[in-house]
């Protein structure tokens, strides 16, 4: 398999008072280290947290496992197709080692938090095993692997009381572009998730802390700042008793240094008028939206769990619509869900079709242990849910290549992700309307060799051509 081993960036965002000591700076390191990042932007955040504290600890990140002396797998363990790909990312390390071509093998994340002892039974090669909230002990982790000691195999936590700090980050992002989580875990109960057995409870930052490290990351060059969170709409409710994402986004809408502020994980509940109108009348909160409703049948969001219905759903899409300016929306369904008849998929079909999401990704339901959902009697064929699923696509094909070529001979602003390779002055950019990695790309061509395009830049492009759900443009 191709494992998304992370680039070295060589962009630290830490806390005030801290000083990475890495190889750049000293002269020497302790240890070379490869990473695999698995799974979500969550997770991801997690990831550039464990490397900022390695990078401060005198370790230093490449490239690729072949200069490494150690590698940390950061694994996800959302759905069945997750695990498959975090285990053939743990084989593939372990296979190195035992060739001699690495010392080390650390799993951390979801999968280590949601298995412990059975992953550790099954691969005994792994070196050490740390939790979603071991990980700001990745230091010591690796200390004592170096060191020789092996007394303690596993760090598991349970979730902290206040929310851990994500200040200390080496990021692998583009350093144009962060994700910024303004929470941990989730209360909601859904039939279907395993989140909260490996997330814990929810758990907000304070709104001080958030926008600290919102202000700190536009100050080292962020231009896009990705909120996230497990559960974005119920920021605040454990901590001030009531929701508070309305007050924390008027607070980051003030920070000068950020260009564009992007929502993603919003649930359902919520969102009142007052939200609505901090984002019509943001000057930085883009007109995107992702909220992943799962489906649209009142029998199969009740036993989901969710807590809403087709109509309630039908009225916040077209609330949000009509009173936010050029919004782009972006959900996720899941078919095959226990007890879907074809009736409950076609009133899913008939709320996308009718509710026209410009991004929409659906999953086949994946059996999770330990959840209500999997006791559930009236399973569906997979290859049934697998066939409902493509038909969704295809209708959403439809709507996202309409909508498309709908844009093109317009102007847009461009942020510029990359260059294209191996094609001259041709990059690869998103604009308002494309979160990263989940959405369509922009390839832009520069025009003006006295006006050249320059990644990290928000560039005005005029949109020449569609092709499907990508789009071609021009520098002006």
């Amino acid at each position: 398999m191709q494992l998304p081993i992370l680039p070295q960036n060589n962009v630290t965002v830490a806390s005030p008072g801290t000083s990475p000591a890495n190889e750049s700076e000293t002269g020497s390191s302790r240890g070379r280290y490869a990473v695999v990042s698995l799974g979500c932007p969550k997770n991801l955040v997690d990831t550039e947290q464990m490397l900022g504290r390695l990078d401060a600890d005198g370790y230093q990140m490449v490239d690729s496992v072949e200069g490494a002396d150690f590698v940390v797998v950061n694994t996800c363990g959302f759905i069945d197709s997750a695990r498959d790909e975090s285990m053939a990312a743990i084989d593939e390390m372990l296979t190195l080692k035992r060739d001699g071509k690495l010392r080390n093998v650390v799993v951390t994340g979801c999968l280590a938090e949601r298995q412990q002892d059975k992953l550790l039974q099954a691969r005994p090669d792994i070196d050490a095993l740390v939790g979603v909230f071991g990980r700001n002990d990745i230091v010591s982790v690796v200390d004592d692997l170096y060191s020789g000691l092996q007394e303690q195999r596993t760090i598991f936590k349970p979730a902290a009381v206040n929310p851990l700090s994500d200040a200390m980050r080496a990021a692998v992002t583009p350093r144009h572009f962060a994700y910024l989580k303004i929470s941990e875990g989730c209360d909601r109960l859904c039939t279907f998730c395993a989140i909260p057995k490996m997330r814990g409870k929810h758990f907000s930052k304070p709104i001080e802390q958030v926008v600290e490290e919102a202000r700190r990351l536009g100050d080292s060059g962020v231009r896009e700042v990705v909120i996230v969170a497990q559960d974005t709409t119920y920021y605040g409710m454990d901590r001030y008793g009531e929701p508070r994402l309305n007050q924390l986004l008027k607070e980051l809408d003030k920070i000068d240094s950020i260009d564009w502020i992007r929502l993603m994980y919003f649930y359902p509940m919520y969102i009142d008028d007052a939200l609505i109108d901090t984002l019509a009348s943001a000057k930085r909160i883009v007109p995107y939206i992702d909220m992943p409703l799962q489906h649209a049948s009142d029998k199969m969001l009740k036993r989901m769990a969710r807590k809403t219905t087709r109509a309630l759903q039908t009225e916040i899409v077209q609330k949000l619509r009509s009173r936010i300016d050029s919004l782009v929306m972006r959900t996720t369904m899941i078919t095959g869900f226990p007890g879907e008849t074809e009736e409950d998929f076609q009133e899913l079909m008939d709320f996308v079709q009718e509710s026209r999401f410009e991004n929409l990704g659906v999953f086949t339901y994946s059996i999770e242990e330990d959840t209500p959902a999997a006791r559930l009697p009236n399973r569906v064929d997979p290859e049934v849910a697998a066939r409902r699923r493509d038909d969704l696509m295809e209708l959403q094909q439809k709507i996202a290549f309409d909508w498309n070529d709908s844009r093109v001979g317009g102007t847009e602003e461009i942020l510029v992700d990359a260059e294209m390779p191996e094609q001259e002055n041709v990059f690869i950019g998103r604009s308002r309307s494309e979160a990263p990695d989940v959405d369509g790309l922009i390839y832009v061509s520069q025009v003006d060799p006295d006006s050249p395009v320059e990644i990290g830049q928000i560039r005005p492009c005029e949109i020449v051509a569609s092709q499907g759900y990508d789009l071609v443009a021009a520098a002006t």
